[in-house]
This record gives C-alpha cells, structure tokens and sequence, in this order.
C-alpha cells in the first residue's frame, strides 16, 4: 500500500489541495458508513462515493477499515486539538469544564453523521487501528479527569472522579440522537444548562458528604455523653 503523506496541522499552515481532498474523501466514507453501516458497505460503495476509482481507493487505503480509522482518527484529534487551544486561555476549574463541555457539544452537533458512525462502530475497529485510536480517546479521557481533580482541590470536593467524567460522556455523546433545532435552545445554552446540572451534582455531592459526616459525628458525641452520664449515676 502507498504511505499517505502527512496531514497539516490546523495551527500552522493552512490545509493543502490534499488535506481538502482527504477530507472530502472522508466526508463521502462517513456519509457511506452512516447510511449502509460499517458491515453493509464495500469498497465499491466508498468508491462511488468518494469520486476514486476502485483500484485508486485500494491503492490508498488498503481497506474500508482503514477508511473507519482515519474517520474516527481525524475526529478525536480535531475536537482535542481544539479543546487544547481553547484551555489555554481559561484558568479557572470550573470554566475550563464548560470550555470542556461546550468544545464537545459543538464538534459533536457540526458532525452528527461522524458521530453516528464513532457511536455505532465503536468496536469494529481491531490490532493496531484500535491500539492507536484508543490512546487518542485515553488522552482525551485523562484531561477531562485532569479537569475534574482540579475542581476537587480547589473546593475541596469529595466525589469519585471516574464515575463523574463517565456521567459527562453519558450526558454529552448522545446528543445528535435528540437534538432538533427547532426545538431545543442553540448549543451554547445547552452546553452552559448541562454544565449547570453536571456540575451542581458533583458540587452538592460533596455537601451530602459533609451533612452526613457532621450528623454522625454529632450522633457519635451524643452517644458518647449518654454513656458518661450513665457511668456517673
């Protein structure tokens, strides 16, 4: 198989006549992808699609799979990407969240059909592909926990870190299932309410904790006084 040439950066030089190219060439294999899915397409759909000969998409890609990679490569590595420039000119924990919550909302709602195809053939991908895909998610992943340890230190919060970033994927990923805009508020005022209930859940979680520590150690004070009493008479 031909190597393919090096993608540009977004924040260096402006895309090339080949980085429009291959993004068109993966606009066409989403749309493919997310109609027929990833078992239901062939490479002569995607040659179709895409305006390649067969025997050129072959030549390039090796494989549909191939294809699904860079897919879901070029998502993970933009919305990243730009979450990275975004962050760098916010300091407060609790607003990098919302930076964080709205970057993936606005990715997610420009590229419905990228999410549908990252959602639903999630686990075709195998070897190397997945190995590689999956420490671009994990980078992804560890900011968001990054984010949340910054809150806990600085409000001195008690919640489990884990449990909290997976229930801010849970609220976020499925948003293209749901979302109309005629309906629903654009995504700004989505992004800000959902930060809004996130992050007084994770924020009153703590309050629960101190309530309940403050009751037992009251409880455990009365208990104890009651057996002094008791000891004297």
């Amino acid at each position: 198989m031909a190597s393919l040439p090096a993608q540009s950066s977004s924040t260096a030089t402006p895309p090339t006549r080949y980085d429009k190219r291959m993004s068109e060439i993966l606009a066409h294999a989403t749309e493919v992808f997310r109609e027929n899915g990833y078992e239901g397409a062939s490479m002569r759909d995607l040659s179709r699609a895409t305006g390649m000969s067969l025997a050129g998409l072959y030549y390039y890609f090796e494989s549909k799979e191939r294809l699904l990679f860079l897919i879901q490569k070029h998502t993970f590595t933009t919305i990243v990407a730009r979450l990275k420039k975004r962050l760098e000119h916010v300091s407060r924990p609790e607003e990098r969240i919302r930076v964080f919550i709205l970057n993936h909302l606005e990715y997610f709602l420009a590229n419905q059909a990228a999410m549908k195809v990252l959602s639903h053939e999630a686990e075709v991908l195998k070897n190397g592909f997945a190995a590689e895909l999956a420490a671009t998610k994990r980078e992804y992943y560890r900011i968001c926990v990054g984010l949340l340890d910054d809150l806990k230190r600085e409000r001195e919060l008690q919640f489990p870190t884990r449990l909290a970033v997976l229930s801010l994927f849970g609220m976020m990923n499925w948003i293209y299932t749901w979302y109309k805009p005629r309906v629903d508020a654009d995504v700004t005022s989505i992004a800000r309410e959902m930060g809004d209930i996130f992050l007084r859940g994770v924020t009153n979680g703590r309050k629960a904790i101190a309530k309940k520590n403050d009751f037992n150690s009251r409880r455990k004070e009365s208990s104890n006084g009651n057996h002094h009493a008791a000891g004297k008479r």
